[in-house]
């Protein structure tokens, strides 16, 4: 007789009685065989095998594999990713065995949709063959739990499906179900597929419900743009018309869905369908209330859309005068300029119709006063003067107080309508600008261990937060020169399950946070490592620059903190909440630290060197008090606040080239920086901060940081913020040249620091003003505002840099033509102007004039004629040449109107 050895078992079985029987063992059962060969096959990975094997085994022995099954999905969740074939192929075998021997419908359901079992292979159908025998009401409580189950339902859509065929049980209508069931469906022959299918009129009505619609139908509808028939929304509009789909009920889903609301994509099969679907004149009238809150809060699609059909019924006669100024409010009111033309065409047909209507019309067109497309303006103005004649008086001065609205090149048209008493007159302009930050004082260090505990949750919680951080910091080394021992007892208390307090730990991959210093005073790091930590010139990532000075500060607090802190508190922690120091404070600490018999930390003095405040207030009499202090610290101090010390580096940036593959493409690829060398920094400062000390060229590779905030690093130089730009600058292209969101997040601390303001400041704000995200461009234009109310914008400068940006394809002038209408609009009006006009003579001088460049003419021309700036000082160059071009574009249009406001006299000035 032959024999067979089972594998992962260790031991060789017998094929028959008699060879065990000679080795005085007791023979095997039928059943105990099998259970062996099937477990056999699992530890093999042979998952064609166990069906077969499963076959004979009766439920006494079903019932012994679970426990052995359990047993091998544990140790498999063990091996390493060097076995993970054997491992792919032992887990299928694992989930057809299992299937076939849990008798729980919760604990099959459970095994079957487990979270490794999930995405080896199309095991579906083998699985369904397995459960086919089972017992009915069993088999749909099955179904229905793997159905709630979203991964399962979505991503084994097949076998959620064949159970539902095999038990004739309710389709289960969940999202994850269509998810996958769109999926399976999607095809040349989808019309087909979907008449074939009993599921299709439950979950066609499930899908036009979804908040998010599945990414399948998306991805198909992209591929089959030029084929419309192959489309859910044509498919869904045949079967409707053959009768399989209740076209009402349709119609009824996606009205509800568009009312509802949400995001473009998710509204785009429901609107699809529903034009697809069409619908009767009845349907409409009924659903006007529907219409007009698609128009009032849909996305633009939808609200088009509705606008259509009702303008439709109002030609028609359908739709009553309220509901139409109810509509013209909605309409004008959203910034989309053709839904606002469509409304205006839409009124001149309704009036001409119905003059009798003015009376309610007119004060809602009245809205358009305030557009910021003044040819917007002008033909709400026409339109209204063409039916004032009908409108009482009330309505005329309400109509006289809105023209208030309008753009100063209309207001001489709307005196001659309503007098130039009821427009009134012109008065003064005054710039408006916000007032300049104050800085914000830091809070107190921790008074007590429970108060700094309090503070190191929230730290390590969330570490992005530059004034928590430096408290905490600052507190763990206090209080650890007061009582370390209670300290470190405290923390045990408090963080005693943190994977710190178990070592040791080397920190490989930098410092982690304050988790370095925590990790010190429980003792879980190594002197060695601290001290190699502290030595450091490069952050963890590779780089110089600020974030190795930050990852040198948490080395050297470390260090300092594991050997009893000898110091009495940190010199570096800040005053305020930019990150910089008082200079009368910063001799206080050095007093303390005097009388304390203590020596400054390098990286902390070095750090608060930088920091300092160095002109203002008490800078003079502590560079005088420092000088005598008696120390080296102080003597370093005075000459630091005496001395030339501006760390303000050369910039500049190398032409960008052809490709991406010149290296030179990304803007950051392109910045050259070069550091004065100062002996100060160079024999004096830790290696962490040499790079403010000499040459570095254009970029070799790009830093991870450069990606999202890093929120420690403007505290590094508070009052070098030139330097800091260079660092920040990279970042901020992201959010122009790539999608990056939140950006321009270091702008509002460039603003809010001290220092010199040039080249690179000016360049990091040109980015972000042409940043792709809306929010981010607020960010940028909040910061133009703050730099002009101090006095610190070089307007010239930051048009040039504009100029050089849109050249190269950097900033997009829709993008910066919205970005300095919002600034305008805040009353900044002169300040706007001063920037577009070094802006726009470069422009108009390009061979091609760039897209968009009509928006920001139009900004300039409103700024122009709002604030009176420009005028007696003659047009811009090539201004003149693009006023005097053929056509009636919008550049040519707004090109003479910013000429003309030039051109105009008066005593109105930008103040």
């Amino acid at each position: 007789m032959g024999t067979e050895t089972g594998a992962g078992t260790g031991m060789t079985t017998a094929t028959g009685g008699t060879t065990a029987a000679a080795a005085g063992t007791r023979a095997e059962t039928a059943g105990e065989f099998g259970l062996r060969r099937l477990l056999d096959a699992v530890r093999q990975g042979r998952p064609k095998d166990v069906p077969g094997l499963l076959a004979p085994l009766d439920a006494a022995a079903r019932k012994a594999a679970v426990a052995e099954l359990k047993l091998i999905r544990k140790e498999v969740r063990g091996w390493d990713w060097g076995r993970w074939r054997e491992q792919q192929r032992v887990r299928s075998a694992l989930r057809l065995a299992g299937a076939g021997c849990i008798t729980g419908a919760a604990a099959a359901a459970e095994w079957i949709g487990g979270r490794e079992f999930l995405g080896w292979g199309d095991e579906s159908r083998p699985v369904l063959g397995v459960l086919a025998g089972r017992d009915h009401a069993w088999l749909t409580e099955v179904a229905r739990r793997l159905a709630e189950r979203p991964t399962v339902a979505e991503d084994e859509y097949v076998l959620v499906h064949g159970l539902v065929q095999l038990t004739g049980c309710p389709a289960p209508a969940t999202d994850a179900y269509v998810r996958g069931w769109t999926a399976a469906m999607n095809a040349r022959d989808l019309a087909a597929r979907l008449r074939a299918d009993p599921q299709t009129p439950v979950l066609v009505a499930r899908l036009l419900d979804m908040t998010e619609t599945p990414g399948a139908i998306v991805w198909q509808a992209e591929a089959h743009a030029q084929d419309r028939s192959a489309t859910w929304p044509s498919a869904l509009a045949t079967l409707a018309g053959e009768g399989l789909l209740d076209r009402a009920a349709l119609v009824d889903a996606c009205a509800a869905r568009l009312l509802r609301g949400g995001r473009a994509r998710d509204l785009r099969l429901p609107l699809a369908v529903l034009q697809a679907v069409g619908t009767t004149r009845e349907e409409r009238r009924a659903r006007i209330p529907d219409w007009l809150g698609m128009v009032a809060d849909g996305p633009s699609p939808v609200a088009g859309h509705a606008q259509e059909v009702l303008a439709e019924l109002a030609l028609e006669g359908e739709l009553p005068v309220r509901e139409l100024a109810e509509l013209t409010g909605s309409a004008l009111f959203r910034t989309e300029k053709k839904l606002v033309r469509a409304q205006l065409t839409l009124l001149t047909k309704a009036l001409r119709r119905d003059p009798g209507a003015a009376a309610e019309l007119l004060p809602a067109v009245s809205d358009a006063f305030g557009h910021e497309d003044t040819a917007i303006q002008e033909r709400a103005l026409k339109l209204v003067g063409r039916h004032l004649g009908a409108v009482d008086e009330r309505v005329r001065e309400e109509l006289a107080g809105a023209a208030a609205l309008l753009s100063p090149v209309h207001r001489a048209a709307a005196a001659g309508l309503f007098g130039a008493e009821a427009v009134g007159e012109d008065l003064p302009y005054e710039e408006t600008l916000p007032p300049v930050p104050e800085p914000r004082p830091a809070v107190p260090p921790a008074a007590s261990v429970a108060e700094l505990i309090e503070d190191l949750v929230t730290v390590v919680r969330r570490a992005d937060e530059p004034e928590e951080f430096e408290r905490a910091l600052d507190g763990l080394v206090r209080h650890a020169y007061r009582d370390r021992e209670g300290l470190r007892a405290a923390l045990r208390e408090t963080f005693g399950d943190a994977y710190w307090m178990t070592g040791p730990h080397r920190f490989t991959h930098g410092p982690d946070g304050i988790t370095v210093v925590l990790a010190a005073l429980a003792d879980t790091v190594t002197l060695g490592r601290l001290h190699e930590g502290r030595r450091l010139e490069k952050a963890s990532c590779g780089h110089p620059g600020p974030g190795g000075v930050v990852e040198a500060r948490l080395w050297e607090a470390a260090w300092l903190v594991s050997d009893g802190a000898p110091v009495p508190f940190l010199l570096a922690t800040p005053t305020a909440h930019t990150g910089v120091i008082d200079a009368p404070v910063l001799l206080e600490r050095l007093r303390g630290y005097k009388d304390a018999g203590a020596e400054p930390a390098p990286v902390d003095l070095a750090q608060a060197l930088l920091r300092v405040r160095r002109t203002g207030p008490g800078v003079r009499e502590a560079a005088e008090g420092a000088a005598v202090l008696g120390t080296r610290a102080g003597d370093r101090l005075a000459e630091w606040l005496t001395a030339d010390v501006s760390l303000t580096p050369d910039v500049r940036f190398l032409s960008r080239g052809a490709d991406v593959r010149s290296g030179r493409w990304w803007l950051a690829d392109r910045l050259v920086v070069s550091f004065r060398e100062r002996r100060a920094i160079r024999e004096e400062f830790p290696p962490a901060f040499r790079w403010l000390s000499g040459a570095s060229g254009a970029s070799r590779h790009r830093c991870d940081h450069w990606w999202g905030q890093q929120p420690h690093w403007p505290g590094v130089l508070p009052e070098d913020r030139e330097v800091l730009a260079v660092w920040l600058l990279p970042s901020m292209v992201n959010g122009s040249e790539w999608d990056s969101r939140g950006s321009t997040w270091g702008l509002t601390p460039l603003a809010e620091a001290g220092g010199a303001v040039g080249l690179t400041v000016h360049t990091a704000l040109a980015v972000g003003l042409g940043s792709r995200h809306a929010e981010d461009r607020l960010t940028a234009v909040d910061a133009l505002l703050v730099l002009a109310s101090r006095s610190e914008l070089d307007a010239a400068l930051l048009g040039e840099r504009l100029g050089t940006l849109m050249a190269e394809g950097t900033v997009k002038a829709n993008r910066l033509a919205d970005a300095v209408r919002t600034g305008a609009a805040t009353g900044a009006y002169g300040t706007v102007w001063a920037v577009l006009a070094g802006l726009l003579p470069g422009l108009l001088a390009a061979p091609k004039p760039p897209h968009g460049l009509g928006e920001l003419l139009a900004v300039a021309a409103e700024c122009a004629e709002r604030s009176g700036a420009g005028r007696g000082l003659g047009p811009l160059p090539g201004l003149p040449e693009a006023a005097a071009r053929p056509g009636s574009s919008q550049a040519v249009t707004q090109a003479r109107r910013l000429l003309s406001a030039l051109e105009q006299k008066g005593d109105q000035s930008a103040t």
